[in-house]
């Protein structure tokens, strides 16, 4: 069985659904939280669900020896970012090739990059009067936003939708693909 973490920094919904979705599913498991916010309700959602927390500084985050010790310990072997605010430090790429995926609340190459995150994405995509929005899950490289893309999903948007309106589509969209596409990619790497 793979043993996920998650890494989060926010509400925790995606979390929580994919916690959920692998307690059904047993290719996988999540078997520990990471998150850089001691307040961030995903903590809480952490504790109901009885997965292990760890609350990290953006200096331990950093730091290659204790987070790696972190990891081991719970042997993790798959990473999931989950509205995880805090870029990925190369070595932790490296040491995970392939095996960390990030969601993204658009349709990737668009609104990505630094600050380009949750409400921000949605005004932006409401600025452009885009038609259309979506999800875009990537694995993690380098740069920000630019992992190769493993799978998009997109929905209708409206001339009256507000930037609350898309964020409640892309979150629907989030909900019924993430963990179905963390799913597959661990089963193809196994």
């Amino acid at each position: 069985m793979t043993n996920i973490a998650i890494f989060a920094s926010g509400s925790g919904s995606n979390f929580e659904n994919i916690s959920r979705h692998f307690l059904t599913d047993l290719s996988a498991k999540v078997a520990l939280l990471v998150c850089n916010k001691a307040d961030a309700f995903v903590v809480t959602r952490a504790k109901l669900l009885g997965i292990p927390c760890h609350v990290v500084t953006k200096s331990d985050f950093n730091d290659e020896y204790t987070m790696m010790a972190l990891l081991r310990r719970y042997d993790i072997d798959f990473i999931v970012l989950a509205g995880f605010l805090l870029m990925v430090p190369s070595w932790l790429i490296n040491a995970f090739p392939r095996r960390i995926v990030n969601i993204h609340p658009s349709l990737l190459p668009k609104y990505g990059g630094k600050g380009m995150y949750g409400r921000h994405v949605h005004e932006a995509v409401k600025a452009a009067s885009d038609t259309v929005t979506g999800i875009t899950i990537h694995y993690v490289s380098q740069q920000c936003d630019d992992g190769e893309i493993i799978f998009q999903a997109t929905t209708a948007l409206s001339p009256d939708d507000t930037p609350d309106d898309i964020a409640e589509k892309v979150h629907a969209l989030e909900k019924e693909h993430f963990p179905t596409i963390i799913s597959r990619v661990i089963n193809q790497q196994s």
